[in-house]
């Protein structure tokens, strides 16, 4: 989950190292450091905090054109300078930075200290730049090194290193994303396109395996016996200004408003003569399903419960399984099963895990992700994208809703395909809707009933969100939403399950925010009465004619639409509440404490 950036070519390093930083923030924000080689020594400057912090240690910017960066997010040891990256042998001469989890490095530490060396971190990181001095003091033969250090680590890793008086980076990956950015005069690495989308979009995702060598004039990549490897170079189609924040306070705030343009693009070329159709999968590529699995973690997994109403309603058999539990809760799986990996990244460890245990019991894959050329869109036996854009704020917005309109999609064409199925009722109708919801997002994005809402509210105990249906998922996203970038208590819950228990803590410092669709919204209405008879302000949030709003404290609308599509739009309100009371609390909104954006390790 930290964040990497690696340069070589003409000019000075450290200014492009910090902006790389700047723009993988997201990734980890513990500490952060950059290492650059200038000829004369590897000159190492970290700290604890975030990029801001280290940009003010540094009076002047080292010189030097080769170089590393990393911004971290804990994993061995607390978030202090001695553990932050890059972390360098004893002597100084070899600088590594390194996204992943070493599982033996305690034997490994043990072994080296036995050899004379020296360490100064709790971290996992610091045996990587040990091992290769250790291994270029038997040879001399830097590149060989590398290799031997990384055949000897156990784990997850992308690590790039950089050696004194060489003007070289040395990078490889194994269930951590790496990915090669190429520009006319320098090379660049990073865990995320995002940190060199400025410099170019030209790209080669790197695979598991795979080791780098950067020059200034040449790459080289081999695999793990030092035998060439060719891959493809991909151009991408993300406008280095989707990766700004532009006029808004937050990337969180301006990715809510830029869900209009992420919706279209989700949309735009799916819908033909009132079918469904994707890329790559033409009718009748499904016809062999007999049952579908999604799997999936956090906001992903709320979006993948919208996919398995809608295929249930279907008469496909479905399920929705926490990638972390998948493989000890998932169902029987055989090849008759579709197991459908939504992961916004690509790369959640806990996702890709699961999906692999499902294609070696036999199920076919389809991964359903933002990244072309992650991990999960190369390994999936098929991939559709949800075009939603690049995403910086920890916390997911944009990416849900693409994400849940892309699996609706994919459901209908689940539905034409196999056989038996029958797709939703009023087809017709949902789909001549979801045309509309870019219009419709932007409609409630003009409402601004939020904020005084939120201030309204903000010093209650608790907030509770409730919804039936499509609701459901919309509430549990809701509170989650809260939770994250508020640090507020929030939870979410079917409606009918409220009063199973949830209801005792139910008290006048307890707003209810009830979502509704306009379909199977009688156990939200009269759940939410139960909870208002108990002192709660009710917040209705949903279409604009409903009984609820009748009996409701306050009301959050939404233009009238299709039932699938309603509760879509409550999100967007929902969102928008959880980033103004964020906002009111002085909270680190784009950051929130202990979260990254990525969850690359399990």
């Amino acid at each position: 989950m930290c964040g990497i950036i690696a340069r070589v070519g003409s000019g000075d390093a450290a200014d492009t190292l910090l902006s790389g930083l700047e723009n993988l923030e997201y990734r980890g924000y513990d500490s952060a450091g950059i290492a650059v080689q200038n000829g004369s020594g590897v000159k190492v400057h970290k700290t604890s905090g975030e990029v801001d912090d280290l940009k003010s240690t540094l009076e002047t910017r080292p010189s030097g054109n080769i170089g590393i960066g990393h911004t971290r997010w804990s994993t061995h040891g607390p978030p202090t300078e001695e553990n932050a990256h890059p972390h360098t042998d004893t002597a100084g001469d070899v600088a590594v930075v390194h996204n992943g989890v070493i599982d033996n490095y305690d034997e490994l530490r043990e072994t080296l200290r036995e050899n004379g060396h020296e360490f100064e971190s709790d971290t996992d990181t610091e045996v990587i730049p040990h091992l290769i001095d250790e291994y270029r003091e038997e040879t001399g033969d830097t590149e060989g090194a590398v290799r031997r250090a990384v055949e000897t680590l156990e784990g997850s890793y992308a690590i790039a290193a950089i050696v004194d008086g060489e003007e070289r980076v040395y990078a490889a990956r194994k269930g951590s994303p790496l990915v090669l950015g190429l520009d006319d005069s320098e090379w660049f690495l990073a865990s995320d396109v995002p940190a060199f989308l400025d410099h170019t979009d030209e790209v080669i995702y790197l695979e598991d395996g795979d080791l780098v060598v950067l020059e200034p004039d040449t790459y080289r990549i081999t695999d793990l016996e030092g035998d060439p490897v060719t891959r493809a170079v991909d151009t991408v189609d993300w406008d280095p200004e989707d990766a700004g924040k532009g006029q808004y306070d937050h990337y969180m705030h301006k990715e809510i408003h830029s869900q209009p343009t992420a919706l279209a693009n989700t949309i735009e070329g799916r819908i033909e003569d009132g079918d469904v159709a994707f890329e790559g999968l033409p009718p009748g590529s499904f016809a062999d399903v007999e049952s579908v699995q999604f799997v999936a973690c956090g906001t992903s997994y709320h979006a993948a419960m919208y996919g398995e109403q809608l295929l249930r309603a279907a008469g496909i058999p479905t399920e929705v399984v926490r990638a972390s539990e998948y493989g000890t809760n998932a169902g029987p799986v055989d090849d008759g099963t579709l197991a459908v990996a939504v992961t916004q990244s690509g790369e959640t460890a806990d996702t890709l895990d699961a999906v692999r245990t499902a294609a070696s019991r036999g199920a076919r894959t389809l991964a359903v992700t933002n990244v072309v050329g992650s991990t999960a869109a190369r390994e999936a036996d098929d991939a559709i994208y949800i075009r939603a854009g690049p995403e910086v704020g920890v916390a997911a917005t944009k990416t849900y809703s693409s994400q849940a309109v892309t699996l609706a999609l994919l459901t209908q064409r689940l539905a034409a395909d196999v056989p038996d199925a029958t797709p939703v009722e009023d087809r017709e109708g949902m789909l001549e809707a979801l045309e509309e919801l870019p219009q419709h997002v932007e409609r409630v994005l003009e409402m601004g009933r939020v904020t005084s809402l939120a201030r309204e509210y903000l010093d209650s105990d608790s907030y509770f969100f409730i919804g039936n249906g499509f609701g459901h998922s919309v509430a549990l996203e809701g509170a989650l939403k809260f939770k994250e970038i508020t640090y507020e208590h929030a939870e979410g819950f079917a409606s009918g399950q409220l009063k199973h228990g949830p209801l005792a803590l139910v008290t006048p410092e307890t707003p209810v925010f009830a979502v509704y669709t306009g379909g199977d919204d009688e156990k939200t209405r009269t759940n939410a009465i139960e909870a208002q008879a108990r002192g709660a302000p009710i917040v209705a949030v949903g279409p604009d004619d409903h009984p609820l709003i009748e009996v409701a404290d306050a009301h959050l609308g939404v233009p009238d639409t299709h039932p699938v599509w309603a509760g879509l739009l409550a999100n967007v309100q929902l969102q928008l509440l959880s980033y103004h009371a964020a906002k009111l609390l002085d909270r680190p909104i784009d950051k929130p404490r202990n979260l990254a954006k990525s969850v690359t390790v399990e």
